[in-house]
């Protein structure tokens, strides 16, 4: 079996054409890849960057971030500065000031958004922080958290976070 690449394949294929040899060709490029390619090896997901949040093991209090970096080389920031007891990042001055593990990257770390650097980034974590700060749960630095309508909107309309049934109205008299 060959894998098709074009003129080079077509080439080859002609060399065995007067062969008792039969070609056959597959396909790299399948529907079937694409739609699996996110679902490799868990490891794979930590090698882009975006917005990405860190849950204190001890108290499961929340740090959102941000990087134009590989997850994998922040979150080894924030362990080298927790190991250096360097209080650089709100989440390793959480985990020094109160006495708590860090645990594993694959425990505490979870992808928000997978995204380039830029205002988008910007505003993808700004939000996150703010929702979190919302719940109550936010370690990232409670100052830069202003009242936000669209925020508020974005929290209210999302039908799976910060939705709360409305009550039912009583009809009997």
């Amino acid at each position: 079996m060959l894998t098709y690449i074009g003129k080079e394949t077509r080439f080859i294929t002609k060399l065995f054409k007067d062969t008792n040899i039969r070609n056959a060709f597959i396909a790299n490029n399948t529907i079937g890849k694409h739609l699996t390619m996110e679902q490799k090896t868990p490891q794979c997901k930590y090698n882009k960057n975006g917005v990405y949040q860190l849950t204190c093991p001890d108290c499961k209090m929340k740090y959102t971030g941000q990087t134009g970096r590989p997850f994998r080389v922040r979150f080894q920031e924030h362990i080298r500065d927790f190991k250096y007891n360097n209080s650089r990042s709100k989440f390793t001055q959480h985990l020094i000031d109160n006495k708590h593990a860090i645990g594993n990257m694959e425990d505490i770390m979870e992808i928000i958004h997978v995204t380039g650097k830029g205002k988008k980034l910007d505003a993808l974590e700004s939000f996150h922080i703010y929702k979190k700060a919302k719940a109550g749960n936010q370690i990232n630095d409670k100052l830069t958290v202003r009242g936000n309508e669209l925020f508020e909107t974005i929290i209210q309309q999302d039908p799976y976070e910060g939705y709360t049934a409305p009550q039912q109205q009583n009809t009997q008299k």
